[in-house]
């Protein structure tokens, strides 16, 4: 089950139930805690940051399937733009990587809205600095497996048996084209 919010909906909400604002300093118990803090977050950044982010259209929703990181979805025939947090982020790390977490999302919405598409490239690593994030975010979940580039050794996590996990041979790195094999993670 997703719960989808829009910052509308938060300010509403913000407005008429925390008139004080301790409900947000406290740990999120609930998926509409959760939504709140990082619409709210997101709002005071886009705000300090002058951003021409148009944050109130950012849809938001909590997933509970997602095992390993929060992530931003665009639909370019719309433009609509989604991001999707987990639960286990806050519960593990607290707000300091939360807050990073909800950050990170945010440089990738402002892509998907300036450019229409979104990486961890150049327009992604000058934001990151001032909006006190990394470029890529903190991993909660161990995978499973490791693709690994032979030819310049990029490796990327791998959680599913995935059609890539199965066949490597039948893809090459993104990078470098370079030929791909599988590693299985020993759990350290």
């Amino acid at each position: 089950m997703s719960c989808q919010t829009t910052l509308a909906d938060v300010i509403q909400r913000t407005l008429t139930k925390c008139a004080d604002t301790t409900e947000l300093a406290e740990t999120p118990t609930t998926d509409r805690n959760l939504l709140d803090r990082a619409q709210v977050h997101a709002a005071d950044v886009a705000a300090e940051h002058s951003s021409n982010l148009p944050v109130e259209a950012i849809t938001w929703k909590v997933s509970h399937r997602a095992k390993r990181q929060a992530g931003t979805k665009y639909d370019p025939t719309t433009e609509a733009i989604t991001i999707a947090l987990t639960w286990t982020p806050d519960e593990h790390h607290g707000w300091e990587q939360f807050s990073s977490t909800v950050c990170h999302e945010l440089i990738h919405a402002w892509q998907y809205h300036e450019f229409g598409k979104a990486d961890h490239g150049a327009t992604f690593t000058r934001w990151t600095d001032r909006l006190n994030t990394s470029q890529h975010c903190e991993r909660f979940t161990t995978p499973k497996w490791w693709l690994v580039c032979e030819n310049c050794g990029g490796r990327i996590a791998r959680y599913r048996r995935s059609k890539i996990v199965r066949n490597p041979e039948q893809y090459s790195c993104g990078e470098c084209g370079g030929s791909i094999h599988v590693e299985e993670d020993d759990g350290h």
